[in-house]
């Protein structure tokens, strides 16, 4: 049991002090598509008068590090390439141990994707390249067709690894949840009856790599989160203690019968820095 479960009651709304880092998920606790939740540059100012670290982990790996800090600095929110960690990222990581080499890989996904596995020393193919591919690896793509998810699953099908970015099937926005990439994954995984390798949350991968950026024990580490199954779940695998924010997917009776228990359930992230 953790520090924090030993100190605080279950559903309080304050971070005790012995936290000295936080790990954030984006989507539902930030934002909700294009709109902040709350005075971000207010909640940051805070959390830096506390004195504590902080770190951004996300599923959604459609952008680029660099582009993430850009979105917060329109936010007001000031913060650096290495704070920012997303599932292409451990994708990229994942097949790198895997095929240190580098080689062809068959990538569904955008930018941020494509980018982490060039950065590894992987060539993203083209749909009328992919037969030379040695993995395949999906992430959500707002260009999917037809083609690639043909392409896709019959590498899978013939035996190729197969790794998911993340397996959310949806997401929030200001106009309600649309499909995540697990949505799309989901189709290969009907299609072939094989299972991905998650690169993303409930992984622990994301949470220990930024955990070990910051610096900080596991136990002085709050992973903040907002959907169960991904950002909570993630959160104790990698055994730090957990905080659910009701501003995103999941609701405070989900989060009441989640086991094992919540530490903190807040409405928003501005509630657990009163």
């Amino acid at each position: 049991m953790s520090t924090l479960c030993r100190q605080s009651p279950i559903n309080a709304e304050i971070i005790p002090e012995h936290i000295r880092s936080l790990i954030l998920d984006m989507d539902g606790v930030l934002w909700k598509g294009h709109e902040p939740i709350g005075d971000l540059p207010a909640i940051f100012r805070r959390i830096r008068d506390r004195g504590l670290r902080y770190a951004f982990v996300t599923n959604n790996g459609t952008k680029t590090p660099d582009q993430y800090v850009d979105r917060l600095a329109r936010f007001g929110v000031e913060t650096e390439h290495r704070q920012i960690l997303t599932s292409s990222i451990a994708a990229a990581r994942l097949l790198k141990a895997r095929f240190p080499r580098g080689g062809p890989v068959f990538a569904v996904g955008e930018i941020g994707l494509m980018t982490a596995l060039r950065e590894k020393g992987f060539v993203p193919l083209a749909p009328e390249e992919a037969e030379a591919a040695c993995a395949v690896v999906m992430a959500i793509d707002r260009q999917i067709n037809f083609d690639k998810m043909c392409r896709a699953a019959l590498l899978v099908g013939r035996g190729l690894p197969f790794y998911a970015c993340n397996p959310d099937k949806s997401f929030p926005t200001a106009r309600g949840r649309i499909p995540g990439a697990g949505a799309w994954i989901s189709v290969i995984v009907v299609t072939t009856g094989i299972e991905p390798i998650v690169a993303g949350k409930p992984s622990p991968v994301l949470i220990e790599m930024a955990r070990r950026r910051l610096g900080t024990e596991k136990q002085a580490t709050l992973v903040v989160g907002d959907r169960l199954e991904t950002d909570i779940a993630a959160g104790q695998a990698a055994g730090c203690p957990v905080a659910q924010v009701l501003s995103g997917v999941s609701s405070r009776e989900e989060g009441r019968l989640w086991l094992p228990k919540i530490e903190l359930v807040a409405e928003d992230l501005a509630s657990l820095l009163r």
